[in-house]
């Protein structure tokens, strides 16, 4: 089986299906990282004008009333 940390401590494991909170090693470690996500302290680079479609399509309807 491969070895891998886990994403939010680094504890070294091994993959196991059985395993309900992988790739984390626990449920806190599962729940510190979504909680990051949550808070924005996690994000996906990119120009956000150009990549947020949706308020493109609104503003455009805005100005067509």
């Amino acid at each position: 089986m491969s070895k891998y940390p886990c994403p939010q401590c680094q504890k070294a494991l091994t993959w196991n299906p059985a395993n309900p909170h992988r790739p984390f090693c626990s449920e806190r470690c599962q729940q510190l990282d979504l909680g990051a996500w949550a808070s924005g302290d996690y994000a996906i680079a990119g120009d956000e004008l150009e990549n947020d479609f949706s308020s493109a399509l609104l503003e455009s309807v805005d100005q067509q009333d």
